[in-house]
Parts: structure tokens; C-alpha cells; sequence
């Protein structure tokens, strides 16, 4: 029952990243510190649909 879910940058909004998640397990929206390519730090990266 994994998904694939999409991370999105806080800062400039833009998906980077995809990664699987267990829907059952965690209710919440999964939330990662990524490094963003476009703005050239680590920074907070939150599921989007």
C-alpha cells in the first residue's frame, strides 16, 4: 500500500523530488530538509498532490 509522493520546496515552490510513502502508516503529510537545486541550499521540502 506505498505511494509515490511528490516534494515540493517551501522557498520557490517547485517539485524535486519523488519519493514512496506507506499511506496507512502515516496519516500525516510527510515533510523532508532537501537540498533545492534552484535555490542552491537545504531547505524544507513538503508533500504536494
Amino acid at each position: 500500500m506505498r505511494e509515490i509522493v511528490r516534494l515540493a520546496c517551501d522557498e520557490c515552490k517547485r517539485i524535486n523530488y519523488t519519493t514512496k510513502r506507506n499511506k496507512k502508516e502515516k496519516k500525516e503529510k510527510l515533510h523532508l530538509r532537501k537540498f533545492c537545486p534552484f535555490c542552491r541550499k537545504h531547505v524544507i521540502h513538503r508533500e504536494v498532490k
